[in-house]
């Protein structure tokens, strides 16, 4: 089906919207499937105890949210590309329960903000020890990635004296080739000085999702069922029909004064044509 300029833009923006959901939906799946069934973290699945760490937590949130992303994006892609109103729908419904679902978790994580903190603290502590007990190279990459961005080193701080030093970042002075901040300490801290930024993104993720809502539901309503054709009366009947048509009809009544009446034959119908 024909769209217009605002159709067109609709599907180019859910193809983009959904390109990004997709790489970022294999990212979570991907880390939180190697994190589940690697070597060095499997056991910790095994063992009934940890079941409510908050290392099994966030390696079962983060397999969870993958899949449930990629889910969305394959209703959202194959409807935006073949234009099936059935697929779009499906996908604008996933979406509103995705972004109904994002800021009301951001609300409660700034409502619990130090629990969260603490959480989050203890998630980073879980794959410092299994990497000092493992040196498994994906919780290196995990463990790099969080200690430049918040700038800490390790578990304890001393940079010489640390299990992951090679993991630290590179010092800003010369105290800080002796002494950094603490990575579980640092986590707390930042998490709860920057509790509004936090919620600033789950609400700007929910709006991004509202938006790609839009997009369906403008895309969607342009690919309506096209309504049943239309018929009209053609004047003029073929010329083969001419023949077998009668030029006049001559009836005669019993009454009489009345002078004879003469029906000219009505416009025949012969072939159906779409109204455009």
């Amino acid at each position: 089906m024909a769209l217009d300029d605002c159709g067109r833009l609709c599907k180019y923006t859910l193809f983009i919207f959904n390109l990004i959901f997709a790489l970022v939906g294999f990212v979570f799946l991907g880390l939180g499937l190697w994190l589940r069934f690697s070597d060095g973290t499997r056991a910790l699945f095994e063992i009934e105890e940890f079941n409510s760490s908050a290392f099994v937590i966030a390696v079962t949130v983060l397999i969870i949210t993958g899949l449930v992303m990629l889910i969305v994006v394959v209703f959202g892609v194959y409807g935006a590309c073949n234009e099936k109103r059935c697929a779009l729908l499906t996908f604008s419904v996933l979406v509103t329960i995705l972004a109904v679902a994002v800021v009301v978790f951001g609300v409660i994580a700034y409502s619990r903000k130090v629990e969260i903190g603490l959480r989050m603290g203890e998630f980073y502590s879980s794959i410092y020890l299994l990497y000092v007990a493992n040196s498994d190279p994906v919780l290196a990459v995990t463990l790099t990635f969080i200690q430049k961005l918040l700038h800490c080193c390790g578990a304890t701080g001393v940079t010489l004296l640390d299990f992951a030093k090679e993991t630290c970042p590179d010092p800003d002075s010369f105290w800080e080739h002796i002494k950094m901040d603490a990575c579980p300490g640092v986590i707390v801290e930042v998490f709860n000085r920057n509790a509004p930024v936090v919620i600033g993104l789950f609400v700007g993720t929910g709006v991004i999702l509202f938006l790609a809502l839009i997009c369906s539901s403008i895309l969607t309503n342009k690919l309506k069922t096209p309504p049943t054709p239309q018929y009209i009366i053609q004047t003029q009947p073929p010329p083969s029909q001419l023949e077998c048509i009668p030029t006049s009809t001559s009836i005669s009544y019993s009454y009489p004064e009345q002078k004879p009446v003469v029906l000219i034959p009505l416009t025949v119908a012969y072939n159906p044509v779409v109204m455009t």
